[in-house]
């Protein structure tokens, strides 16, 4: 009789340990280490100096004079620099009659460079790749560009291949979220993830203003990241992703038409910026924080916030009488859990709203404003080329916190925090420019010419 109650303790055990152990491989499983990433850079036949987006501009013989001034003054607030690049259809006057080989060739020197040295740089062969997750949100061909991967670089036959289409500017953390997803499902296994946008096809060369921005803020760019979730690849690994949350406020109808694909009056098609784009951006982004804030910041933060916000609510009376009842709103102190932030750079209004609400400095904002400046905003890969910037700068050490924080059409805001674990002090696409950086000053050329138009009143609130 004594047999069974020791036998009875020896399967329990067991099952425990079975148990214990499958939670350890999944949590293992579940990592996600970024082994490199590459910021595509661009020939430099290809780059568009404010002089030369001038002359773009003045090709279009549809704007009237008041058309004229509004792109002027879109420029010269914009807080893009002389070194940004466009498709070579935009640099050789065939804008507005693209074709699907523009659209392609601009893509595919894209993939010949920045996936090559990214192979190159991690000793990683194409058929290493387990999964692959490519978007760009303006162009879907058939067979799809992220099929065009597997043939350039003759990926294995049991890749899974995934092609995001239309997720905007916000579409490089919710291709991160795919991969890492699809990690998850594969033990020891590598994922490739390529982020770009395609500009050739999306030139605008109407007259409707909403839809003439995004002539002025897109550029050409690209990035290409390798991550895996093999523990035995930790050692060489840059940074390891902590936690990712997306935000989708598509159910507001203001929201989910703010950055909108649509033709205009005259059926010219074009992406159409509304005013409600801030107001959308800011909501999408506070729905984000409310759910971030609690898986980063430290439990003393949490309640230090907690306590004033209490306060605030139930002892009005014991405010401050100098100021005005509301008016001094408690603030998350998000540094108190992040080094480092990574923002998306939108537009210099879109940096500033993000400065303000986090209650940063113009050190935290710099990184996003001279990857504004040197590479104007390229959409989904925007995030890295920033990234980029505070690594070329030496400025991520092992066991910081950066945080990312992007936002699209949808209208979405999704934001991620990476832990350094490794060495960063690779200068990447910045390299020929980091040392003079940040410049005395950001003004264009335009600027000094056309600074007058700045005193004229204009709608350009989400640059």
């Amino acid at each position: 009789m004594e047999l069974l109650p020791l036998l009875t303790a020896l399967l329990l055990a067991h099952a425990l340990a079975c148990l214990a152990w499958t939670a350890a491989a999944r949590r293992r499983q579940s990592r996600c280490y970024l082994l490199d990433y590459v910021c595509h850079k661009p020939r430099d036949g290809r780059k568009i100096s404010t002089e030369t987006a001038g002359d773009v501009v003045q090709r279009n013989k549809r704007l009237s004079l008041s058309d004229y001034r509004f792109l002027l003054r879109v420029i010269v607030r914009s807080g893009i620099g002389e070194e940004t690049y466009a498709p070579r259809s935009i640099i050789e006057g065939r804008e507005d009659a693209p074709t699907l080989r523009d659209a392609l060739d601009e893509m595919d020197a894209f993939f010949d460079e920045a996936i090559a040295e990214l192979f190159a740089r991690t000793g990683f062969e194409p058929r290493d790749v387990d999964v692959l997750v490519f978007n760009v949100s303006m162009l879907s061909p058939a067979p799809s560009l992220a099929s065009r991967i597997v043939r350039r670089y003759g990926l294995r036959e049991d890749v899974a291949a995934y092609n995001l289409t239309g997720m905007g500017c916000s579409a490089g953390l919710v291709a991160l979220d795919l991969a890492r997803n699809a990690l998850r499902t594969r033990p020891r296994a590598v994922a490739l993830v390529v982020s770009s946008e395609s500009i050739a096809p999306n030139w605008y060369s109407g007259t409707d203003k909403s839809m003439m921005l995004a002539n002025c803020l897109f550029r050409s760019g690209g990035a290409a990241v390798l991550l895996t979730n093999d523990p035995a690849h930790r050692g060489r690994a840059k940074m390891e992703l902590s936690c990712l949350v997306r935000a989708h406020i598509g159910a507001n109808d203001d929201a989910h038409a703010c950055a909108l694909q649509r033709e205009d009056a005259e059926g010219r098609v074009g992406i159409s910026l509304s005013k409600a784009l801030p107001k959308a951006a800011v909501r999408a982004f506070a729905v984000n924080l409310r759910r971030l804030a609690p898986r980063v910041l430290p439990v003393s933060e949490l309640a230090r916030f907690a306590a004033r916000l209490l306060s605030r609510r139930l002892l009005p009376h014991l405010q401050s009488s100098g100021k005005k009842a509301g008016g001094d709103a408690p603030k998350i102190d998000f540094k108190t859990g992040v080094d480092h932030f990574c923002l998306h750079p939108g537009g210099t209004a879109v940096i500033e709203a993000v400065k303000k609400s986090l209650g940063l400095d113009d050190d935290d904002v710099e990184p996003a404003r001279m990857t504004l400046h040197r590479w104007g905003n390229t959409s989904a890969s925007s995030l890295w080329y920033v990234l980029s910037y505070m690594e070329a700068k030496g400025r991520l050490k092992v066991g910081d916190r950066v945080l990312m924080v992007t936002f699209g059409s949808g209208f979405k805001c999704n934001s991620c925090v990476w832990e350094v674990t490794g060495d960063m002090a690779d200068k990447g696409a910045w390299a020929d420019c980091i040392d003079s950086y940040p410049p005395e000053r950001l003004a264009n050329p335009y600027m000094d010419k056309f600074g007058w138009i700045n005193d004229v009143e204009g709608d350009t609130l989400m640059l």
